[in-house]
């Protein structure tokens, strides 16, 4: 059993590229067509929790395929396998950005692939707003949840808080739920208990060892961790604002050929704060440093999406039920519409343009351009990314490629 767990899971990570959609179909195949781990049902209904928590939903539905087969050891081979190989990759390209990142010839490599990102990231807007977007309820939170985070700035974890609250208020509350009466949460809150103090174990080290730079990483990737929903492109913004902002740890640029890389690596996009970590660490302390704030950041990140499958899979026919926590789920995936959509602005602004400047106005506080440093080339090269993937319909590794060397090709040509 435990061979054919390792052979079947560690086949879906090594393939798992191209996003949730790809990941979840590709999972799809794997247990329910070509083996009868799940049915259809136990599936979709999986699938469905899976989408309810915060963290990346094809990463925890392969935990929960795991357990369901062979309870917290088939688990933890299922998740961890999916994270693994995508995990080693970032390993070896955040110490190569660190060593050659600054070249000139990768720096034009890179500027393809900013060019890019911002691309993939509207495609990933315009795929979420067609599944979201069902009811002008919907149509409104996800608005708002942009203004919020464009026009007024407010902090990603409110405005997730808030599409919650709406979209559950939002439900007719004369839909009975489907299923009543309370379920047994003892061992749920076991596990929640024991897997804290698990989780919490490397945080404390740092801080019996007092090193501030990665006590500052564990806690920052802890709180990321707990609000993660709706995938990494909807905490990204979030992301980038504190660790460029608040923590200084990286640049705009350094985070959007952050998100480029894990584009193209095997596994969660969420994987992308390895990537930051490590680099993080690189300027603080080489790359022992480097290795330990990576190691940190895969730990506080992941070991909260086995406790909740852990935790949660056992209610799961009960949680899918309740009305009012599907309408919650429905006006968080709305909001995300809105985050997503302020972070495709916020990365464009700073790809397209040489200089931003900051407007106040009231409660209003966002970033405009200096129109006049507008830049031709990555608007050229975003252009062609978009003609490449949005109507070509090319693979995403091959159109990363492909920008990258235009854009070293026209930069090196003058």
């Amino acid at each position: 059993m435990i061979g054919a767990f390792v052979r079947v899971f560690g086949r879906i990570g090594l393939l798992s590229f191209g996003g949730p959609a790809a990941q979840i179909a590709l999972m799809h195949k794997e247990l329910v067509e070509d083996r009868d781990w799940l049915t259809e049902e136990q599936y979709l209904r999986a699938l469905s929790f899976c989408m309810l928590l915060p963290g990346p939903e094809a990463m925890q539905l392969a935990t929960y395929a795991g357990w369901k087969r062979a309870g917290i050891v088939g688990g933890l081979i299922g998740g961890g396998l999916f994270v693994l190989p995508g995990a080693l990759l970032i390993l070896c390209l955040a110490l190569a950005y660190g060593t050659y990142g600054n070249l000139p010839m990768v720096q034009a490599l890179f500027l393809g692939v900013k060019a890019t990102v911002v691309v993939i990231v509207l495609q990933a807007l315009i795929k979420i707003a067609k599944r979201a977007l069902q009811a002008r309820a919907h149509l409104l939170i996800a608005f708002c949840g942009f203004a919020a985070l464009f026009l007024l700035g407010l902090p990603f974890p409110l405005v997730i808080l808030a599409a919650a609250i709406a979209g559950a208020m939002s439900r007719n509350k004369d839909i009975p739920p489907t299923i009543t009466g309370r379920p047994d949460l003892s061992g749920s809150v076991r596990i929640i208990a024991i897997g804290a103090a698990v989780w919490a174990c490397p945080l404390i080290l740092v801080w019996l060892w007092d090193q501030a730079f990665l006590i500052e990483v564990g806690v920052f990737f802890s709180k990321l961790a707990v609000v993660t929903f709706g995938g990494a492109y909807a905490v990204l913004a979030y992301m980038t604002q504190e660790v460029v902002v608040s923590y200084a740890w990286l640049s705009t640029a350094q985070m959007m050929d952050a998100l480029g890389l894990a584009e193209t690596t095997p596994g969660p996009l969420i994987l992308v704060t390895q990537f930051v970590g490590m680099i993080a660490g690189l300027s603080q302390g080489g790359v022992t440093m480097a290795l330990l704030a990576g190691m940190l950041t895969l730990w506080v990140t992941f070991v909260p999406c086995f406790i909740w499958i852990f935790a949660g899979a056992p209610l799961i026919d009960w949680l899918d039920g309740q009305p009012r926590l599907r309408g919650a789920l429905a006006g968080i995936t709305a909001a995300v519409v809105g985050v997503i959509g302020n972070l495709s602005l916020w990365f464009a602004l700073h790809v397209f343009f040489g200089q931003l400047e900051m407007i106040n106005w009231g409660p209003i506080r966002m970033v405009w351009p200096a129109f006049e440093t507008a830049q031709p080339l990555p608007i050229a090269l975003a252009l062609a990314a978009a003609a490449l993937l949005l109507w070509r319909k090319w693979p995403l590794p091959l159109v990363l490629v492909a920008t990258a060397g235009l854009s070293l090709i026209l930069q090196i040509g003058g």
